[in-house]
Order: C-alpha cells, then structure tokens, then sequence
C-alpha cells in the first residue's frame, strides 16, 4: 500500500468537500447493514444523519466528490468542465484512509461518495465501486455508505455497486426535458433514468429471491433517491411534483430531494449572481412530497394546472383546505382516517391518536390540543360534538386572508433556511 500524504491529501479534501455541499441527498435513513464478526461500525440505526447545518443538510458523513473534473459542461455546475476552479481528485485508496481515520475520530458515521465524471461513466464508476467494496472487505468496515450512481455507467457496475451501498441516487438535476436540453446538452432524462431502472430491478429480484432463500444478499437495503434542482431554469412546481410523483410510483424511490439553485456561475441561461436562493419554495416542495408518500395526496390535488405554482404564504394542505371549503368541517368524531390527516394542523401520528381516543369519548378541541394537533389552523376545519364558534368563517368571502392572518408564524420574519414541515 502506498504511503499517503496527508498533507497534500488535505488540500484535496478542502475543494472536493467544498464541491460537494450543494448535493443534499445524503440522508442515510432506513440503512440496515449490522456489525457483525467483529468489523468496524454499524448502520443498523436509523437516522444516522443526525446533524445538521442551519438550512437541513446533513453534516454526520464524510460528503466528498471523489474528484471534480469533468467532461460535461452543464451550465449550472460549479464542477463543469469550463468553470475556472481548482481541480483535484482522490485515489482510491485515499477515500478509503480519510474515511476509516474519519470514523475512528468519531468525526462521521458513513460516507457520502459522489463524484465529477473523468474518462466515462465507466471509468468513474469503477472507482466508486472500487472503493464501497475495499471499505467492505478488506476493512470490514459496517457504517453507512452512499454512492452516487453515474450516468452512462454499465449495468454491471451499478449492479455491483448496489452489493457495497447502503442507499444509491442518482441527480435528475433539471425537472424537466426542455430545461436539461437548455443547461445540460450532453445529458437526457432517459439517460439519467436508466440507472433507476436498473437499480429498482435488481431490488425487485432480490426481494423475490430472499422470500425462499433467507441468505440471498442484500442489494441496496436503503434504496435510491434522486435530487432535482429548482429555480435553475423556468420549470413550475407543477412539473416537479408530477415528475416526483413519477418516480415514486415508476422507480419505487424512497426520497426525492429538492435543491433551491445557488447563483454561482456567470451564465446567459442562469438566474444572475446574487438571485436569492428559493428557500421558501423549496420547503414547500417538501412539504408537498410529504403529502403525496405519508398522507395520501395525488400530485394532480396538490397543484392544479390553472395555478402550477405552490402557494409560498401557507403550506400546500393548507392551501388545498383552503381551496377545497366543500370538504369541510369534518367530523372529528365519525370520519375517516384518511379524511382526518388532510385537516391542516393533523399529522399522522395525532390523527391516529384520534382515531383511537373516540373509541372512548367524544373529542373536543381540548382534547386534540392535548394529543399535538395544531388547534390554531385545525379548529377552522373540524366538526366536534360541543360548539365550534370557528366554523362561522369557513363561508366568509376572505376565508383564506382571515386564516393566514390568524395562523402567521411569530417567527415569520427570522427564519434562514428549512421551515417546519407543517
């Protein structure tokens, strides 16, 4: 093994941690992988990716690039092949040392491995995998790994890759066809989708296989995500939300991560340096994806076609409350589950609270308080058996003004980054 220099191989790890903080699919929960015969590290628990930075994302891994040359030139990339940076890459067995000494400090819980393109798809990918498997084998190491599946890669290497991984993705980056072709030429989403493909057969096959064969190995326990890009070109919500809900229903992805664009790069085609970040939106986009895997939404429900973009002064269900009065009051004490999670200020876990307590006794809005509801929205959508003075304002001409005035945050105007989820 060569002799590694530390002092050279922390000047590659300030640019390639640097280049990779813009990708913010690096959640590493739902990993399985135990310690088992003595190894090193364990991802059995879930939500390794405990800390995190001002705006949600993830701090508990090694996130790194493996290198950031590249042979594409898409538009909004700072690692594109025409951008004026400081280039550099790691060996192999550089990204195995910096991990294994990362998490004998304590410093991480896992790796988070994506990398620039140099050669091909192939080449780039060999390396990647290349890695995942010294970590497994030689190492014996069991903490958390996440690799980035790169585009044109054959399907041997991703299948391969999916034996080391704990979680794969691979970027959609642009949402939609037109606005790939605008920013990334020399990519498709045919092309970025093969992978998914790829990848959700073999997790198909395996579960099958491990139905009569307990010791069938695992593939990706995980799953994949992908990430997509928004403010970057024209595209509305509607389109993002219709391709997420895609690709939940086509690929069986377990997360899609939404990046607001950070103006960058000089560029005709991109928003102008100095364009604010779409914070807002893009935590409404995730409250929106919430709503479509936890609480039963259709994309079509949640934005319509007469009015594509997410409603910024208040969260998507209640915006589809608001939208949709006829639905209203609902009757705390007789309706649905499925109908008592869409009351704004009702999560999951509170309206199964709900579901249960009226086995025993008729619920007030006291009671919901008392179970985490957020009575201060929920009380203008909710039927109980005593008065409820707050359903008189559900026929008022200016419902969705008087709510948001009664709803405002306190801390509406001191918020930097995520946003509560609802």
């Amino acid at each position: 093994m060569a002799t590694i220099n530390y002092e050279r191989l922390q000047g590659k790890l300030n640019i390639l941690a640097d280049a990779a903080k813009y990708d913010v699919s690096c959640s590493s929960s739902a990993g399985t992988r135990k310690n088992q015969g003595g190894g090193l590290g364990d991802a059995s628990a879930t939500g390794i990716c405990h800390s995190y930075t001002e705006d949600g994302r993830c701090v508990s891994l090694l996130k790194i690039l493996l290198t950031n040359h590249c042979i594409y030139d898409c538009a909004y990339c700072t690692s594109r092949k025409s951008n004026d940076t400081p280039r550099a890459a790691f060996s192999v067995e550089e990204v195995v040392d910096l991990t294994m000494q990362f998490y004998r400090r304590n410093y991480i819980e896992g790796l988070f491995l994506s990398s620039g393109i140099f050669k091909s798809g192939d080449y780039t990918m060999e390396r990647l995998v290349e890695v995942a498997k010294i970590l497994r084998t030689r190492e014996r190491f069991n903490g958390y790994i996440h690799l980035k599946t790169i585009p044109g890669a054959s399907k041997e290497l991703l299948l391969e890759a999916g034996l080391y991984a704990d979680r794969l993705s691979v970027n959609i980056e642009i949402p939609t066809i037109s606005g790939l072709a605008l920013l990334a030429p020399e990519k498709s989403h045919e092309q970025l989708k093969a992978p998914m493909e790829t990848v959700k057969e073999e997790i198909i096959t395996i579960r099958e296989s491990r139905k009569t064969h307990k010791k069938a190995p695992k593939f990706v326990p995980a799953g994949q995500t992908s990430q997509m890009i928004v403010g970057a070109s024209n595209e509305t919500d509607l389109q993002v939300i219709q391709l997420s809900s895609h690709f939940y229903k086509q690929y069986e992805l377990k997360r899609v991560y939404y990046s607001g664009y950070v103006p960058m790069l000089t560029d005709s085609r991109l928003p102008a340096i100095g364009t604010p970040v779409p914070m807002v939106r893009e935590n409404r986009l995730y409250q929106a994806d919430w709503l479509m895997r936890f609480y039963g939404f259709g994309a079509h429900e949640i934005v319509e076609p007469e009015s594509p973009f997410l409603d910024l002064d208040c969260d998507p269900k209640l915006a589809w409350a608001i939208r949709h009065r006829e639905h209203f009051p609902v009757n705390i004490q007789t309706a649905t589950y499925e109908m008592i999670v869409r009351i704004p200020g009702i999560g999951t876990k509170t309206a199964k609270k709900i579901v249960k307590a009226r086995k025993f006794n008729q619920l007030t809005l006291y009671h919901l308080k008392k179970m985490g509801a957020a009575v201060n929205r929920a009380k203008y959508f909710i039927a109980t058996t005593g008065k409820n003075e707050h359903l008189a304002h559900l026929t008022r001409d200016n419902f969705r003004q008087y709510v948001l005035a009664q709803t405002q945050t306190k801390f509406k105007d001191q918020r930097s980054g995520q946003l509560a989820l609802f």
